[in-house]
């Protein structure tokens, strides 16, 4: 029941969300409608969705300014620990499979005020 209500909450903030990519600021609710496509890979592994890659590139490219990369690093931190089950290895090997190059370790244990 936790984890089905922890994909409504983030399926709202995709919703709410959706208006505002287009603004500068960097929202979480940006941050979790890009990584949303990602969550059946990050709990269980597989082969990664392209949409998954194609939000994992999105937000690199949107997160142009240590504010913002903090602000993502926090983001992934605490929306991976309200919809539990991330497998710590997967989240750290996504940008890999994506062949994107984000500037720190995708990890709940990353110090996101350390990210320049």
């Amino acid at each position: 029941m936790a984890g089905a209500k922890s994909v409504c909450v983030l399926l709202l903030c995709m919703v709410l969300s959706a208006p505002m990519l287009n603004v500068e600021a960097l929202t979480c609710g940006v941050v979790a409608s890009n990584l949303a496509p990602c969550i059946g890979y990050l709990r269980n592994g597989g082969k990664v969705p392209d949409p998954c890659c194609k939000g994992v590139g999105a937000l690199n490219n949107a997160a142009k300014t240590t504010k913002d990369r903090r602000d993502a690093c926090n983001c992934i931190k605490t929306t991976a620990t309200q919809i539990g089950g991330v497998n710590a290895a997967n989240a750290a090997a996504l940008p890999g499979f994506c062949r994107v190059n984000i500037p720190y370790k995708i990890s709940t244990s990353t110090n996101c005020a350390s990210i320049k």
